[in-house]
């Protein structure tokens, strides 16, 4: 698979949307530590009336779909973090409007234009604990990705090692954003629900393209 369609944007919301779903009381969990607790509930929300909404879509244009998903994101879970995602998609998704196909380098400059529109709405940047400690490395992977002329299968394996590797070193940071902030020293060692959100996201992409899910390791 080298070129992806509004179809297989769907399929990878739907892909996200089971895994928010399966992970929703780990998100809970997480959140609970640092947060309001709610984190499960506002991303499977989330999900799945982005899901709805994309069923009923009639848009060819894979950019045109990503902004209408994240304008549903945004109106149905107007929380911190549906705020992010949907800012995210919808300045992602006006990257690459109006391509009804999009290959690896649009693919890249959706995910880089994401992460800034996430970094700028949020005011934050790698190394905050955030949500951006995983998609900025998976955006950057995907970038040498194309420059290396990999294949988007071998593109989107690369984004998701580096999205659970930045998973991983984030537990090592200090929490610098939102309520997580406030624990200061006491967050580090603390898995951040944002992150890991992050890695869902990437994980979803990378479990249609390769259409394999859990049979790798990952």
């Amino acid at each position: 698979m080298e070129r992806l369609t509004t179809g297989d944007i769907k399929t990878i919301f739907l892909e996200i949307q089971s895994i928010v779903d399966r992970e929703k009381e780990t998100l809970t969990r997480l959140d609970s530590v640092m947060g309001d607790g709610d984190l499960g509930i506002t991303m499977s929300r989330a999900f799945h009336a982005a899901c709805d909404e994309a069923e009923k879509s009639e848009d060819l244009s894979v950019g045109k779909l990503f902004i209408r998903l994240g304008m549903v994101m945004a109106k149905t879970s107007p929380s911190t973090m549906g705020t992010l995602l949907a800012t995210g998609f919808m300045k992602g998704g006006k990257s690459i409007e109006p391509e009804e196909q999009i290959g690896l380098a649009e693919l890249a400059t959706f995910f880089e234009v994401f992460v800034k529109g996430l970094m700028d709405r949020g005011k934050s940047a790698p190394g905050n604990k955030t949500i951006i400690d995983t998609l900025y490395p998976a955006a950057l992977a995907i970038r040498s990705a194309v420059h290396e002329q990999k294949f988007m299968a071998a593109a989107i394996h690369d984004a998701l090692d580096a999205a659970m590797n930045g998973l991983e070193a984030s537990t090592r940071m200090k929490a610098q954003h939102g309520r997580a902030a406030y624990y200061q020293d006491d967050s580090i060692g603390k898995q951040d629900g944002g992150a890991t959100v992050g890695t869902f996201i990437v994980r979803g992409f990378f479990q249609h393209i390769t259409n394999t899910g859990s049979n790798l390791e990952h």
